[in-house]
């Protein structure tokens, strides 16, 4: 399984880019439903039918080449639903995807929230042609960061490749969260 819930997120994320996404997005919240965090990610890409839907839970199911097994959806649902939480997926052919996952903050297996502010600039430096809007919900303001927005503060994507620029976001989505974290 994977070790945190950050790492979850840009499994699913990757999938979603996989697929031809050109918008993702990409919401975590904290709380919304006392005792529980969750995640969903809602993308527009090719989108799959119901018996798709099913067969990618099966972690023997996979469209890749470089292996035969595929286990990021079959274990976030497992990791969901052991840790006293839900898994949902939906998805329309030629429409897009979306994926849902809570997780109860009582259980004593649910993993940690982990790096987000690193899980969201690698999705931005990995796929700078999708438009990424990330929203960030706890106890504060919510934290919303618009890959549109960012890419005409920075002159582009692209620029992100440059560390200070990288590590300057990191740090500004980093206090993004921690804002929206803080009690009011």
């Amino acid at each position: 399984m994977l070790e945190d819930l950050s790492a979850h997120i840009l499994d699913i994320a990757q999938n979603s880019i996989a697929a031809g996404a050109k918008r993702v997005e990409l919401t975590v919240r904290q709380g919304a439903v006392p005792g529980f965090t969750d995640f969903q990610i809602v993308d527009d890409g090719k989108g799959m039918d119901e018996a798709r839907v099913q067969a990618v839970l099966d972690p023997f199911c996979t469209s890749r080449t470089t292996r035969r097994v595929g286990m990021g959806l079959p274990f976030l649902k497992q990791n969901a639903e052991l840790c006293g939480g839900e898994f949902c997926i939906s998805s329309v052919p030629g429409q897009g995807t979306r994926v849902f996952a809570s997780f109860s903050l009582d259980n004593i297996d649910t993993p940690p929230m982990g790096n987000l502010a690193g899980t969201f600039l690698t999705l931005l430096i990995d796929a700078p042609g999708v438009r990424w809007l990330f929203r960030y919900e706890s106890s504060g303001d919510p934290f919303v960061l618009d890959s549109d927005e960012v890419a005409e503060a920075v002159d582009g994507l692209e620029s992100l490749k440059i560390p200070d620029v990288a590590v300057a976001l990191a740090g500004m989505i980093e206090n993004g969260i921690a804002e929206a974290s803080a009690q009011l």
